[in-house]
């Protein structure tokens, strides 16, 4: 029973939340899309007004009037609308501001607009310098409508002022960045058309256009003020960004400010009514979709695109071109860094330091000019290529360690093994000096070509000193296991010459170099003093001659061919004196004694 009431309750709640996000049945009415925090200082996301952009397929465009509070912004968007105060968007007549944040119409106009069915939205935005705000505040909501809209119609009463156009350094700015892209390449997104719409008691006199170019003129600054001169470099920029912008003038529709809502067009000004339309016609010529990295945006990509540019403008405390191009070229700074890894990668390390740097330079270089070609921003953009450079280094550090690790990896498996070869060669069963010394250079020459990358000087010091230690050890016992051996070679050709093969020459061969070997050590007290003597020099020159050539190796070979000269010799014993007789070139022991032939004696 429990967990029935527990499934009705939460079912209850899925309902009461369905309703609540399915609620927003007429579209046909003002919403909230960015709202302000309780403190003014950093803005937020509005869903209801979201919903109403996220349904829309077409290509959007945004309409955005921005302007000083209590200019008249509300009324002149429910006018371009065809909307009056109480079907439209909300008017104030106090003294403080009545819209907070920024506010869309959410049900956008549709125009046909170089043969595209666009959907365009009108956007209302707090205005500026009203009381309790900051202007880090007033920044947002501008910088906000600069890079979403359009159209912006900077909406001024009757003149230009200097906070005018200092205000606009944001789009100034902004222009320079992004909107200074090489012909034929995409831009992060195109720029806003600049609407100056002055609106004035009187038309008489100079005209808006005039009092536009008139207001970009140079400020005299003979003192050098920087803010004057900081000014001035924004007229500059808007005067190039001429051709971007247009000047419309608006005469005020009624003399009773506060009845406005309650007249109809028959009681307005005539001149403000053909005025009004006009400004319909030029908004709808000027007006053009959204085109963000080359493509228009539909309502839930627009919505994608303010909730980035939302969280670029909350990071930082004041609004920056900056951080809007650091967002832009994420996603590029991103690829750039994978094609650089992807470069490096194909690497097969070890390398030496000196080609692994030149690899990196490389593959830095192409990643750099791919960043070049595609990143957004000029001025700016300096930050997003240096920290691609700080990445890049990273990585290229990572490749080092790795380089540094599979070097001495290599290495030491060349040493191991150059170690256990040399430990081999010290105990030959049949010393040789010839192989000793082609196995001493075999490792050299193995080690010098394949132990690469940064190690390799520290193993090779290590080699140095290890080859060193087993050609002396080598060495010094060379000489004394020689002439062990050829002692013992001696006896044991005495037995052979004497008692298996029978060949006198044999015998007293072994027996003449037994007795030298013996008699010269006893003679001169050591055998060392052997060493230094021709006789020895020429045996220690035959020994190697048939112990090792390139050709056979008998330290190798000595057992199988050892066993294959007993063999022959047993057999020549058994059979070979039976079926040939005792002939031979040299002279054998006569072993006849008491034999048949004898003659015999009575």
């Amino acid at each position: 029973m429990k967990i029935s009431c527990w499934i009705l309750i939460l079912w209850l709640l899925l309902c009461i939340l369905a309703s609540g996000s399915l609620s927003i049945d007429n579209f046909n009415q003002a919403f909230p899309i960015i709202e302000p925090d309780p403190g003014h200082t950093k803005l937020r996301l509005s869903s209801e007004g979201l919903e109403a952009i996220k349904r829309i397929t077409n290509p959007i465009a945004a309409v955005s009037v921005i302007g000083p509070y209590r200019s008249g912004k509300s009324f002149l968007l429910n006018q371009l609308l065809s909307l009056s105060c109480y079907e439209g968007f909300g008017v104030g007549h106090m003294r403080d501001t009545k819209t907070k944040g920024i506010w869309v119409w959410g049900t956008p106009l549709e125009l046909d607009i170089n043969g595209v069915k666009t959907s365009v939205f009108y956007l209302d935005t707090e205005g500026f310098e009203s009381i309790g705000k900051s202007n880090v505040y007033d920044d947002r909501i501008f910088a906000l409508a600069t890079v979403l809209s359009s159209v912006i119609i900077y909406n001024l009463p009757e003149t230009i002022r200097e906070a005018d156009i200092s205000r606009l350094s944001f789009a100034v700015e902004l222009a320079e960045e992004f909107y200074g892209r090489v012909k034929g390449q995409d831009v992060a997104f195109e720029p806003a058309k600049l609407l100056w719409l002055i609106q004035r008691d009187f038309l008489q006199g100079k005209s808006v256009q005039q009092m536009v170019n008139e207001a970009l003129q140079h400020v005299p600054n003979s003192d050098g003020n920087k803010n004057i001169d900081q000014v001035n470099q924004i007229r500059d920029s808007l005067a190039i960004m001429g051709d971007n912008s247009t000047a419309f003038s608006l005469p005020q529709p009624h003399l009773q400010r506060t009845k406005l809502c309650d007249l109809k067009d028959g009681e307005l000004d005539p001149m403000y009514v053909k005025k009004r339309e006009q400004l319909k016609e030029l908004v709808a010529s000027i007006i053009r979709p959204k085109i963000v990295q080359g493509k228009s945006l539909n309502g839930k990509e627009f919505v994608a695109f303010l909730e980035q540019i939302l969280e670029a403008l909350n990071k930082g405390e004041i609004p920056s071109t900056g951080s809007l191009v650091e967002v832009f070229n994420k996603g590029i700074l991103e690829r750039c860094l994978k094609l650089y890894s992807e470069m490096m990668a194909k690497l097969r390390l070890p390398l030496p330091e000196k080609s692994l740097q030149n690899v990196h330079d490389s593959s830095k270089g192409e990643t750099m000019k791919s960043f070049d070609e595609q990143h957004f921003g000029r001025h700016h953009a300096k930050r997003s290529v240096m920290q691609l450079d700080e990445e890049i280094e990273k990585v290229y550090k990572n490749f080092i360690m790795a380089n540094e690790y599979q070097s001495a990896k290599l290495c030491e498996a060349l040493y191991t093994r150059c170690e256990d070869r040399m430990d081999q060669l010290q105990v030959l069963r049949l010393p040789s000096m010839a192989k000793f010394n082609a196995g001493f250079l075999q490792c050299n020459q193995s080690f010098e070509q394949e132990c690469v990358g940064p190690s390799k000087a520290n193993y090779e010091n290590r080699m140095i000193k290890m080859m060193g230690k087993s050609k002396s050890s080598f060495i010094k016992e060379y000489n004394h296991r020689l002439f062990n051996w050829l002692v013992a070679f001696s006896l044991v050709m005495v037995v052979v010459g004497r008692f298996i093969i029978k060949f006198i020459l044999i015998e007293i061969g072994a027996w003449i170099l037994f007795i030298f070997l013996e008699t010269y050590t006893r003679m001169f007290w050591s055998a060392e003093s052997l060493y230094y003597n021709p006789v020895w020099h020429f045996i220690v020159a035959t020994w190697e001659t048939l112990v090792y050539s390139p050709i056979l190796d008998l330290d190798r070979w000595a057992i199988p061919l050892g066993f294959m000269v007993v063999i022959l010799v047993v057999y020549w014993r058994c059979y070979g004196g039976r079926k040939n007789g005792s002939r031979w070139l040299l002279p054998l022991y006569n072993n006849h004694k008491g034999g048949t032939d004898r003659p015999r004696t009575d």
